[in-house]
């Protein structure tokens, strides 16, 4: 089948008891035991749950792997990722990372001394040059946040076979429908399934995806000892979601695309991170490890007073921590996302006062285009003033 078919046709998309075209919430927190000689497949629903075990399942099947792994939030399935790794191990991390990622790893981790080195993974010299003898893993988000980096997943795969390391992606910003991590060579794949999997803002998620048993098996001991599980209601959610990814997705890709282009050609606009854009520096290594751009983008207004009066005159778009929604999101990392990376550090990595991200929504990229249009009216603000 073809993956859009399979979004809607994964053997995880009818009751098996019943029928039901929809897989049953089982709300339930415990399974009664009709022998406790040969227990049941559920016993405690930390440890299994048949709604989760349908979008675990589903995940697995998507992304290429073994087995699928259903979590409280995208840092809940991160945290359990790096629970993978003990005391005196070392990670390289790709630069730009999700802030949420880069705290977990420097304000918890660190204290239970795992070292991370930071490095622009988009740069395979560096990603080389940054490999210790105690490093066990590289992880990878491609295209980064917030500055849409891209990392060559077959050339990062290759050092990591050489060098004995597991390879970790953060496949968020693209979703198994455009990009699949497992199918390259990495090991694991994670998502904050509160973002384009799930798709409405409805629901907080995380996803992992392993390729191999017993990598498998370690991941499920953690997610059982950790305990940082997936409800059933919101499991029910998200593979709601799933079965729209296709339409969502394309649809907002479709209009990011108009918008980056927009965005590119405006006097105000001082930079444009869209991969799909011929000018960035990744499009083609996109091109050649993914069949889209996805509908995220970020741009540079300059500097914090411009964003501030274009977020006060903006309409469509909610300001909000977020991305992947059938709305259009505006964040802005310096205070959002990133709020928790130092500013010295933010500054160093490219995340500057001016940045704003876009995730583009199923709105009318033209109407879009308006609304950024009447919003970024600076020099027109700044002659009525004088």
């Amino acid at each position: 089948m073809r993956f859009d078919t399979k979004l809607l046709h994964n053997g995880n998309e009818i009751c098996s008891v019943t029928g039901a075209s929809s897989i049953p919430i089982y709300q339930a927190s415990t399974f009664h035991q009709f022998s406790i000689d040969q227990p049941g497949e559920f016993d405690y629903a930390r440890s299994g749950n048949p709604t989760r075990q349908a979008l675990e399942a589903t995940i697995a099947h998507l992304e290429g792997g073994c087995r699928g792994f259903a979590f409280a939030s995208g840092m809940a399935a991160i945290s359990t990722v790096f629970l993978l790794f003990s005391r005196g191990d070392h990670l390289v991390v790709s630069q730009d990372v999700y802030g949420g990622t880069y705290r977990v790893l420097t304000n918890v981790f660190e204290r239970m001394g795992i070292e991370t080195s930071f490095v622009d993974t988009t740069d395979l010299e560096q990603v080389m040059q940054a490999i210790k003898p105690n490093t066990r893993a590289l992880y990878i988000e491609t295209p980064s946040n917030p500055l849409l980096k891209v990392t060559d997943l077959r050339g990062v795969v290759n050092i990591a076979q050489a060098h004995g390391l597991l390879t970790i992606v953060d496949n968020t910003f693209l979703t198994p429908y455009y990009q699949r991590p497992l199918e390259l060579g990495a090991d694991i794949v994670i998502h904050s399934a509160t973002k384009f999997i799930g798709g409405h803002s409805d629901v907080i998620a995380g996803l992992v995806a392993v390729k191999d048993r017993e990598l498998a098996e370690s991941l499920a001991q953690l997610q059982n000892a950790f305990g940082a599980v997936l409800g059933a209601h919101d499991a029910w959610l998200v593979m709601r979601g799933i079965k729209t990814l296709k339409a969502r997705m394309e649809l907002s890709t479709r209009s990011a695309e108009k918008v980056a282009l927009w965005l590119q050609q405006h006097p105000d606009v001082e930079r444009v991170y869209y991969t799909g854009l011929p000018s960035h520096e990744g499009h083609f290594v996109q091109d050649a490890q993914a069949s889209g751009h996805g509908a995220v983008l970020s741009f540079d207004l300059g500097d914090g007073d411009k964003v501030r009066q274009f977020l006060q005159r903006v309409k469509l778009p909610i300001v909000a921590v977020s991305l992947g929604a059938v709305e259009s999101i505006l964040s802005y990392p310096a205070l959002m996302s990133h709020a928790s990376m130092p500013p010295e550090v933010r500054l160093k990595h490219g995340i500057t006062d001016g940045l704003l991200r876009l995730s583009v929504g199923l709105e009318s990229a033209d109407d879009l285009i308006e609304d950024l249009a009447q919003a970024m009216s600076f020099s027109v603000s700044v002659t009525v003033g004088r």
